[in-house]
């Protein structure tokens, strides 16, 4: 049996790319010990998949995520990228201009020419 890979789409908010899929799969596989007892997988077949939930990783709903017909998946992906750019993270306020880095701060010029003294208190 060969894998089929399955594209999908979120109809609640068109995400193409982002998907928590929930899959039971029965496989055929040889397992390869060392002599140190690493266990190393090889040759694995899948004999059987089932997927049981798929839901959108942006909006969550599950409900409106459709699967792709094979043909819509190469246009689209040929015309337009891998899909709907995510939208900006959001920010916790305003941006704030960068940090200056040429040294500590200094307390401003004395107008009477006199040098600046740490107040001891």
């Amino acid at each position: 049996m060969s894998s089929v890979i399955t594209r999908y789409r979120c109809a609640a908010c068109g995400n193409l790319t982002r998907f928590d899929v929930t899959t039971t799969r029965r496989t055929r596989a040889f397992h390869h010990y060392s002599l140190s007892g690493d266990l190393s997988v090889e040759d694995a077949e899948v004999l059987n998949e089932v997927v049981e939930v798929v839901s959108c990783r942006w909006c969550g709903s599950g409900g409106a995520v459709e699967a792709l017909p094979a043909a819509d998946v190469l246009d689209k992906t040929e015309a337009h990228g891998d899909g709907p750019e995510r939208p900006p993270e959001r920010s916790d306020g305003p941006e704030r201009p960068p940090e200056r880095s040429d040294g500590p701060e200094r307390p401003p010029e004395r107008s009477d020419g006199a040098p600046n003294e740490p107040s001891g208190g």
